[in-house]
């Protein structure tokens, strides 16, 4: 079912709570990295060119105590967004209360105010993680319209998503949600074929019900990054100090087998003595790997048979790094494996699932040129895995 967005509702002179997801990481009250704010511009700009009245709702890192509040506040945010609208971004430093009442009756048609991190609320009783009734019907009382664009979090039911949708008349989605499930959940219900899909990172056990969606929809299944020496060791190959998940060895057994040759290995691996940038690199065979030494990223030859089966797709789906990409030293794989990817974007629909996947491809400056970008990486993985996600359940239905 096509779930209601921003293009099919009147915004003029009305007031429109929008969640989204601006939990950037800080570093000594500096943003390092605002793709986030940058990922929201387009119904921010739509919403007040139109005429809104915008209030903004975001959570910004974990708020357990009193102490947090001091890191997490979303200030630097809002001057942020501030520079980038070329318009005064109103911060009030609450989530609720007579200054965020008198700052939301003051707005004037195509003016915007933020409201401090939603997760502030959680500190006396979880009460925005735990979709406490009092604070979304508060939120949805303040506005007239809600716009969920916050994808991030769309696995989660929070007060600031579900809790408003509930309690207010009007719930539609942003560009970046309609967007995510669009790419996300339209190329999994329907995609072109061949579909490769690529699942990386540490652990099998994250991913497990991901793994068994895809062997079910996709063409070929590519199993790498820290995660493939779980599946080597359930072949029968010593692994030395590589990261596995001894407990999950007869699980990896069971996915081959229900595999049917659907799971694509490596059979090459770079290997290091120590979880080190500076440590040697050394390419070993998957079935000669020294006792003392660990994998650190997929081996050349490995690269070439992934190469393989994209090389023959139409539709890929990639998400988890091949190896240890913030090592220099070991991120050819990873890097290697972008840079193909980039080659093949006139013939391939590529999805980049979030999370460290995400990361690395914007790490390594190729973020114009892929199709779609997940800005969400549990929320992306819950929804690869085909479940139904709060955060868009809550979207009204067209």
């Amino acid at each position: 079912m096509a779930k209601k967005t921003i293009l099919d509702v009147q915004l003029k002179s009305k007031k429109v709570i929008m969640r989204v997801d601006f939990n950037v990481p800080m570093q000594n009250g500096e943003i390092s990295d605002e793709n986030r704010i940058v990922a929201a511009l387009d119904s921010i700009k739509y919403i007040l060119n139109q005429g809104g009245k915008l209030i903004l709702l975001s959570h910004l890192g974990r708020v357990k105590t009193e102490e947090d509040k001091q890191n997490n506040s979303l200030a630097p945010v809002a001057k942020r967004l501030s520079q980038h609208l070329n318009l005064e971004v109103n911060f009030v430093p609450f989530t609720r209360g007579k200054e965020v009442e008198a700052a939301i009756e003051s707005l004037e048609d195509g003016q915007v105010v933020m409201l401090e991190n939603t997760r502030f609320e959680d500190v006396e009783g979880k009460k925005e993680s735990n979709n406490d009734e009092a604070l979304g019907k508060y939120w949805a009382s303040l506005a007239d319209i809600f716009v969920n664009d916050a994808f991030g979090t769309a696995h989660r039911a929070h007060a600031s998503n579900v809790g408003i949708s509930t309690y207010i008349d009007t719930s539609v989605a942003g560009f970046l949600l309609e967007r995510e499930i669009k790419f996300i959940g339209d190329t999994i219900a329907n995609p072109e074929r061949p579909l490769v899909a690529v699942l990386g990172g540490a652990k099998v056990s994250d991913k497990i019900n991901v793994i068994k969606k895809l062997l079910e929809v996709a063409d070929y299944v590519i199993i790498t990054g820290a995660m493939a020496y779980t599946f080597y060791l359930a072949q029968g190959y010593d692994v030395g100090l590589s990261k596995v998940e001894k407990d999950k060895v007869d699980l990896a057994l069971e996915l081959l087998e229900l595999a049917q040759g659907k799971i694509i290995l490596g059979t090459d691996v770079v290997t290091a003595k120590d979880f080190d940038p500076e440590s040697e690199r050394n390419v070993r065979s998957k079935s000669a790997i020294p006792s003392d030494e660990m994998g650190m990223d997929v081996g050349p030859e490995t690269l070439k048979t992934y190469f393989k089966y994209i090389e023959q797709a139409k539709t890929i789906i990639w998400n988890g790094p091949l190896g240890v990409f913030e090592f220099p030293r070991f991120a050819e794989g990873t890097k290697g494996f972008a840079k193909k990817l980039v080659d093949l974007k006139d013939s391939v629909t590529t999805i980049i699932g979030g999370g460290d996947s995400a990361a690395a491809v914007i790490q390594f400056g190729y973020e114009k040129d892929f199709a779609h970008i997940s800005t969400g990486g549990g929320a992306s993985l819950e929804y690869l895995e085909g479940k139904v996600l709060p955060g868009i359940a809550c979207v009204d239905d067209k």
